[in-house]
Formats: C-alpha cells, structure tokens, sequence
C-alpha cells in the first residue's frame, strides 16, 4: 500500500491492538516500529474485565486464556507480618462483569496480538524509528530517521512514555516516583513455587516496598515483582534502584517475602515514572494512544489496557463513521475519541498515584489502613464498579465525569510492568 488509510507508530501492546482493532473494521494499517524485531520484555501482565471484555470482541479471549492463568482470588497481605487484609473473589467478580480476571505473560499477549495483526493483513515495518510528526492538508506525515516519510489521513502515535508526538500538544516530561520494580520467575517444580498457591494474585504491602506473586502460562511458573522507594532517588543521585536498596527495602518484611527476593533478575530493574494527565490527545489528524497520552503508575494495573481500550474505542467510532465511499470522517471520529477517553483515564492515573501511596504506608497511618481494608467485605465491588464495568468503553456516552476517589477508598489492583518503566 502507497498511502494506508492510518499509520501507527508505535509496535507495543497499545499499537498491535489499534492495528488490530482499524484493520478488522475494514481499513488499511501501517505499523512503524523502531526495534528490528518485534518482541515485549518483562514478564507478567494483569489484565481485568475492561480489557478480557474486548479480547472477546477480538475473539482473542479464549487464546489469551489458553497462555495465561484463570485465578480465583485477588489477596492484599500485610509485608510486615503476612496478615490478610482483604480480597476479591475472582470467580464472582467474572459473574458480575461478565468476563474474567486473567493474568498472563507480557510477550504472550504481545505475540497474540501480533499473530492478530498478521492475519488480519497489518502492514508491519520494522527498524522505523520515527523522529518528527506534522500534519498535512490531507492528513498527517512522519519522518523516519533514515530520512524516508510515510503519509497517511491518520497517524495514532503509541510511541510510549518518551513519546515525540505528545510534544506537539504538551511541554510536560516524565514523573520519576522514585520505586524502582524487579521482577523474577520461578519454575512450578520449584520449592518456592510449590509453596505458593499459583490460582491466587497476591500483593503484600508494606512501608515504601511491596512484593507481588502469582502464576504465569498455565501454571508454569510463578512470577514475582518486588517494588520500593529508592533513598538514592529521593536523594537526587542518577545511580538510584541497585541490588543493595532492594534488600535494605524489604529488610523488614516478613519470611515469605525476603525469601522470595533471591529470585530477583538482579542484573536489570525498571524505574516507575508517570507523567501528569493531559486533556487533549488530539492534534490535527494525529492522535496520541496509550503511554503517550496517559502513563500510569502500575498499583491498579492499567496501563496496557488503557492502551487496548484506546484502540477499540478508535475502531468504534472510525466504523460508525465510514461514508458511503469507504472512507472515514476522521474529525468526527477524532473528536468522539477526544471526547470519550481522556476523563477516564485521567482518573486511572491520579488513582493509581493515591493507591501507591495508600499500598506504602507506616506506622499509625498503616495500621489505620490495615483496619479499613479488614473491614471491607469480600463481595463488595463499590471501588471497581467504574473501573471494570462497560461505562468508559460505550461509544455512544458523553464523557464521563469522574473525579478521583479518596485515598482511603482506591480501587484495588496489583503490579505490572508496562512500556513506561526503563531498565536500568
């Protein structure tokens, strides 16, 4: 194709997903990715009703399911002495949303959508890296660094944390929070997999640290994260996150969590930014998709399904606004997508900030907390009702008006590793 309907910058989770979700509804695709592969690092994802909602529509759920892990429970712990504090009932939560809670691995889901794309016919160029966006008369144009440009009447940028695109529309730069996240996995067979229950999500919360597990690709392994706040960043010096902090971090937890710290990757660890929410996504006829536009911190894991959801509402919208001719009104369905998700997400980014901080309390405030959260019942579904309910993915909707939610009160959810975080 000379010039396809919409080029995608961007070959992540969010780009194979909007790929995905334009081409199935008729429209030519072209993906621009800078690494000369494709591929995810990283290990596990959690990926909530919203987004297993729109696998189905993709009807890529019963694959993802089939490399993931199904769990029953999602457990919050007490890092200090093991305690239980709440939990959800997985199995009931897919009864009321009507879809599951799956976790799987990050290159799983990564290499699904990316057989998706394929079969679908998507357009995909590797070694692309694109250094500058500029609208055109009949669309938008990037340049590559090689100096090629590619045209289309649409360009999504899901070009990630650093993103080039979002300079055209805010002056703004990443948000160190200052916790750094290493991750790990562990065989089945092994002793310590043995020892933990695998159909369970669990985060033990503690001060300034937390530590996540639970099982991967069937039951296969189990995967585990371990997040602190590092005093050298809080510091200010550049060589912040290393091996030492982890265990000075976690030197206090209980038994179960130190031993399961030397089973880290301790040769890499990813720094946790965010930026602050911005309200316009879209300048032009370019429009800015995940990362790009909404970078969360991970502590109610949405950052890729934020992205699959910007996506599915952008194919939405393109459909319901095709001409007779074939093409597509991209004003209308650039401001239906303008006017549909940045509210939502603006809410999933200043929520996951307050739930961190709610996660690393201490002393009397965590013992406050660790009250509240015991007294929660287990069916009770008041935080997440906007979270994995349908409302932020109805086409037809205003945008809703959120607010964010009070700290006491945030939506539970666990770690992830998504593109925002750099390895060190």
């Amino acid at each position: 194709m000379s010039h396809p309907d919409v080029l995608i910058v961007g070959g992540g989770i969010g780009g194979l997903g909007a790929a995905y979700s334009l081409t199935r509804r008729g429209l030519t695709v072209r993906l621009l990715e800078s690494a000369p592969a494709f591929g995810e690092v990283g290990a596990g994802i959690q990926l909530a009703p919203n987004c297993t909602r729109i696998l189905d529509d993709y009807g890529l759920l019963d694959e993802a399911k089939s490399l993931g892990v199904v769990p029953d429970a999602m457990v919050m712990r007490d890092a200090v002495d093991g305690g239980e504090l709440t939990r959800l009932d997985l199995r009931d939560l897919e009864n009321r949303y009507g879809y599951p809670y799956l976790v799987i691995h990050r290159s799983d889901l990564h290499g699904l959508l990316l057989r998706a794309c394929r079969r679908a016919g998507v357009d995909l160029v590797n070694d692309a890296h694109v250094t500058a966006y500029e609208n055109t008369d009949g669309g938008a144009r990037v340049t590559l660094a090689s100096g090629a440009t590619h045209e289309a009447p649409l360009v999504i940028a899901a070009d990630g944390l650093h993103s080039v695109a979002r300079k055209l529309l805010a002056d703004d730069q990443p948000v160190s929070s200052a916790y750094v996240a290493y991750r790990g996995t562990v065989p089945a067979d092994h002793p310590r997999a043995a020892a933990t229950d695998l159909s369970e999500v669990v985060v033990h919360v503690g001060p300034g640290c937390h530590f996540v597990h639970y099982g991967l690709r069937g039951g296969e392994m189990l995967n585990q994260v371990a997040v602190f706040e590092s005093p050298k960043a809080l510091a200010g010096q550049d060589d912040w996150g290393t091996p030492d902090e982890l265990d000075a971090a976690f030197a206090a937890t209980s038994g179960f969590v130190r031993d399961g710290l030397p089973f880290m990757w301790r040769d890499k660890w990813w720094r946790m930014f965010d930026r602050d929410p911005i309200m316009t996504w879209v300048s032009g006829r370019i429009a800015l998709l995940g990362d790009s536009a909404h970078p969360p911190l991970q502590y109610i894991a949405q950052g890729a399904i934020m992205a699959l959801e910007d996506g599915w509402v952008l194919g939405e919208h393109a459909a319901r606004n095709r001409r007779d001719d074939g093409t597509v009104d991209w004003e209308r369905t650039l401001a239906a997508y303008q006017a549909v998700r940045p509210e939502h997400c603006r809410r999933v980014l200043t929520t996951s900030r307050a739930w961190g901080e709610l996660w690393h309390l201490d002393g009397l405030a965590r013992e406050q907390r660790n009250t509240l959260l015991r007294a929660r019942a287990t069916h009770d579904y008041s935080f997440v009702d906007w979270l994995y309910g349908p409302t932020a993915l109805t086409p037809d909707q205003e945008p809703p008006m959120f607010t964010p939610i009070p700290l006491a009160t945030a939506d539970t959810g666990t770690g992830q590793r998504d593109r925002r975080a750099e390895a060190a």
